[in-house]
């Protein structure tokens, strides 16, 4: 290999400022269009005295959030016994405070909505029923993110144990419960990958099926009969009211063939059952006197039914339930079957939707109309809920804060604020409810401060799991003391 001597190495970097300097010298502020394309350099004023975004101090922010309250014709076919006592979802209760750092904006309207829910919510426990939380959002939840601690606090507070709605077949890591499936298993989601020609995803916007969906040849033909299966277990790694739960529901529809399902627990079959194959939604449903252990699920038929999602729950109480969407905007709600949707919305007794989205459509806003347009059809989206659960109240929880590379360092995405600022209007309109989670984070350029102190990833979009701790304890500060400002009849904001 050749060695360069001392001499030739300063010469090569001096012969490659010279050729650079006439570009800094020359080139215009906004850069060359060369066949459409813009092309960019630094300037002479960017390069002698380039210019340095403020640096966001969070320390004071950091430092006032407390995180440390947190702690899955034959002989007659087997049946389970079922055998919960009714007992499991107690709250642990304590006062809760008026005092937050944000707030949460409404609508005249939708305050009435959210202190309907309230009341639903400070009853669940002494009434022993069950009230649902569904918690939708983009790849910032992904892995039960940010939602396991809301869970959490919202369980301890209020009652309800295990996570509530977990997906047929699991693609995101997760340390809140485990599952494992054959590989003959595919997932159908209607916001991106494969999707259902009947789209009959049910409430958490995804299904699973051992065979592909059938023509109406194939439901003549009597076919092979092929086996499926999944498993689900508690997780030692997940907060403490999620790896408890005594209740497991299966969610199937369009079974339009025999299937037979066998249940195991640690390889002991414990119930059997023939899936009503009448094109219609059901369940199966199964109660334990405590936690479950390993549960499988065998199933066998010519035509698999769209398994759309099992819910690991507690007797009574608040279930809130994960549904990561990885690269949605959220506008997704009219792509699914709204029969199907609103029926099982009814049934899980949803009366709170958490909506976490935006993010996604950061990076392809290109001006405030493009802006404004999505922000109309996200309303569009929370209207749809609106007729799909009419008793159900909906809380948006805004984007974060994003920053990309520019001349050397990390900077917002320059339209954020202002769809900060439409989404909330949109939101209100919608009689929904709007946590800012860009102000609450420290607004503009916030997020390289967040990276700096491990609570964001070096993508500089997602947070770490303790910055998703903090951004989610912010958020229950406010609902909190929304909820006790209505407990105590003082103005709800």
């Amino acid at each position: 290999m050749k060695e360069f001597k001392p001499y030739q190495v300063l010469l090569f970097v001096l012969l490659v400022f010279a050729l650079l300097a006439p570009m800094v010298i020359f080139v215009p502020k906004n850069g060359w269009n060369i066949a459409g394309i813009n092309m960019r350099f630094l300037t002479k004023n960017e390069f002698f005295t380039p210019k340095k975004t403020e640096k966001k101090d969070i320390s004071d922010l950091v430092a006032k959030i407390d995180t440390s309250n947190i702690d899955m014709m034959e002989d007659p076919l087997m049946k389970h016994a079922n055998g919960s006592n009714g007992s499991m979802g107690a709250p642990n209760g304590g006062q809760l405070s008026t005092e937050s750092s944000t707030i949460i904006h409404f609508s005249e309207s939708g305050i009435k909505q959210l202190h309907t829910f309230f009341g639903k919510l400070q009853n669940a426990a002494s009434s022993k029923q069950k009230v649902h939380i569904i918690h939708y959002g983009d790849s910032q939840i992904e892995g039960d993110r940010m939602t396991a601690y809301i869970r959490q606090r919202i369980q301890n507070q209020f009652g309800g144990n295990g996570p509530g709605l977990i997906p047929a077949v699991n693609v995101y890591n997760t340390n809140t419960f485990k599952q494992t499936y054959s590989p003959n298993f595919v997932r159908y989601t209607c916001f991106g990958g494969d999707k259902l020609r009947n789209k009959r995803y049910g409430a958490m916007g995804s299904a699973a099926r051992f065979t592909p969906e059938p023509d109406s040849s194939m439901i003549k033909n009597s076919g092979e009969i092929k086996e499926a299966w999944i498993e689900i277990e508690p997780s030692k790694s997940a907060y403490s009211r999620s790896k408890e739960y005594n209740n497991v529901t299966m969610f199937y529809n369009s079974c339009v063939k025999s299937c037979m399902l066998k249940v195991y627990q640690n390889g002991s079959l414990i119930h059997e059952d023939s899936l009503i194959a009448d094109g219609k939604s059901h369940d199966v449903h199964l109660s334990f006197p405590s936690t479950p252990s390993k549960l499988k699920y065998v199933f066998s038929g010519a035509i698999s039914p769209n398994i759309s999602g099992f819910s690991l729950e507690g007797d009574y109480g608040v279930q809130v339930s994960n549904v990561a969407m990885r690269g949605s905007s959220g506008t997704i709600f009219g792509s699914m079957d709204q029969s199907l949707l609103s029926k099982m919305y009814s049934e899980l007794n949803t009366e709170l939707v958490i909506m976490q989205f935006g993010g996604n459509s950061i990076p392809a806003l290109k001006d405030s109309s493009g802006v404004r347009n999505f922000a109309r059809y996200f309303k569009g989206q929370l209207n749809t809920l609106h007729k799909l659960r009419p008793s159900a109240a909906i809380i948006v929880i805004g984007p974060s804060d994003m920053a990309r590379p520019e001349n050397g360092e990390f900077i917002s995405y320059p339209l954020i604020p202002y769809l900060v600022q439409q989404m909330k209007k949109a939101t209100t309109e919608a009689n929904a409810g709007y946590w800012d989670l860009f102000n609450a984070m420290g607004g503009l350029n916030s997020m390289p401060a967040w990276v700096e102190k491990g609570l964001a990833g070096k993508d500089y979009i997602h947070f770490s799991p303790k910055g998703a701790s903090i951004a989610s304890q912010l958020f229950f500060d406010a609902f909190a003391a929304e909820f006790a400002k209505w407990q105590q009849g003082s103005p709800v904001n």
